[in-house]
């Protein structure tokens, strides 16, 4: 009887574990932000509510990974792994197609101007032009003074393979909570 208990207490933590999965893979997840690239659109700490699905638009602050960033491995056997990727938030300045360009600290997408985010400003570092090829994105901090980014040569536009999803509101600490634009 204690026997049949514990399998079925395995059984219903089990199903637990791989439902939280097909959601967070599929529908949607919580992120918390960890640094200070996107302020002040987003701080430090801030719960964001995530989904998957859905096309992606230039301007839209999005979750994503980085080439070569992990957090953490698991390695179950020779054959099968898990890997926990590191998410970074960011801003969507270009789609595949656009052509991306910093002069003078001005971000311009297809020769038109992308106004800065309230209160931030850009460094002096000129970037580009760059075409972004079939499926690459640029993704840039709205904080660009303490951004690390597209416009870095370890990062560079990324495939749309790493895009995590869509943020779509701050969900804690409750006097933040509001919907990202």
């Amino acid at each position: 009887m204690v026997l049949a208990v514990i399998r079925e207490a395995v059984s219903i933590f089990l199903c637990a574990v791989l439902l939280a999965a097909v959601i967070t893979r599929f529908l949607f997840q919580l992120v918390r932000v960890k640094g200070n690239s996107m302020e002040h659109t987003l701080k430090n700490g801030d719960l964001l509510f995530c989904v998957r699905p859905g096309k992606y638009r230039r301007g839209e602050v999005v979750i994503c990974r980085y080439p070569r960033r992990v957090s953490r491995t698991l390695e179950i056997n020779a054959a099968f792994s898990l890997t926990w990727h590191t998410l970074f938030v960011k801003r969507l300045a270009a789609l595949p197609g656009d052509v991306v360009e910093i002069r003078e600290g001005q971000l311009y997408v297809n020769d038109a101007p992308v106004p800065d985010p309230p209160r931030m400003a850009s460094p002096p570092h000129d970037y580009g032009p760059r075409k972004l090829g079939r499926k690459q994105y640029f993704v840039i901090g709205d904080n660009r003074l303490a951004s690390h980014d597209s416009r870095a040569a370890d990062v560079g536009p990324i495939p749309e393979t790493m895009l995590q999803g869509h943020v779509k509101a701050v969900l804690w600490p409750p006097n933040r909570i509001q919907i990202v634009k």
